[in-house]
């Protein structure tokens, strides 16, 4: 048993220098909720690409780049994809990865005109999910993205809102789930993308310093990634 992360992208520098890559933080998110191993694939590289059934579940994570480039390595990527969803094993995409599942399936991306969403947001929950199994309706998530899932893909359920996403969360079928927030951001990751993203923030308007004042350890993104293993496992 075990859960292959698809690695799209690398955390900002001084987040990725201090506390490791992507698969690194969803592991730690995750802990003892999946007992099986773990493993990693850059799917950035030339080299091939696993077969959609040689995990029992995967994770696609987030990236600063942006779906909407096309590029040879997405468009191979989002081929895997809809492999996974015909083989009907379990598949998690975040932020990046979440707006690669809604491609790959045929729904459409494009530039948030809300603006970017950074920082601890407010989540509505509006269906019910085994990846909320145990949360409220009404939760905090660590989310920093500037593109948004704009047309879901064929038969896709919203499951998630916030203020700037009516796609925060959705679910394909019994097996497909993305979300454009981080689950395995904690207070300390979210603080560190907030410091590395205050120019820009800044320049678009933003108070970086406000968002930083609204950052906490309670979010439930761990939760969520927990029950995604257990979930996956057969739990």
């Amino acid at each position: 048993m075990r859960v292959l992360v698809l690695v799209a992208g690398d955390p900002v520098s001084s987040v990725a220098t201090r506390r490791g890559r992507y698969d690194r933080l969803i592991r730690e998110a995750t802990g003892d909720a999946w007992t099986g191993r773990w493993a990693a694939h850059d799917i950035r590289t030339l080299a091939p690409l696993p077969g959609p059934r040689d995990a029992e579940a995967f994770i696609i994570t987030g990236s600063s780049a942006s779906v909407t480039e096309h590029t040879p390595w997405m468009s191979r990527a989002e081929d895997l994809v809809r492999g996974i969803a015909f083989a009907r094993v379990p598949l998690l995409g975040i932020c990046f990865g979440h707006q690669m599942v809604a491609e790959a399936l045929g729904g459409e991306v494009r530039r948030n005109p809300l603006g970017r969403e950074i920082g601890t947001v407010r989540l509505e929950r509006v269906a019910d999910d085994p990846l909320f199994r145990g949360l409220p309706r009404v939760l905090d998530v660590n989310a920093t993205h500037v593109d948004a899932v704009a047309r879901l893909p064929p038969g896709a359920e919203v499951l998630a809102t916030t203020a700037l996403d009516r796609a925060a969360a959705f679910r394909v079928g019994s097996t497909i789930r993305a979300v454009q927030f981080h689950p395995e951001f904690d207070a300390d990751v979210m603080r560190g993308y907030l410091v590395a993203r205050s120019d820009v923030v800044r320049a678009e308007g933003g108070d970086p310093e406000a968002l930083l004042g609204r950052v906490h350890g309670g979010t439930r993104g761990r939760d969520m990634l927990g029950n995604f293993a257990r979930w996956a496992g057969g739990g």
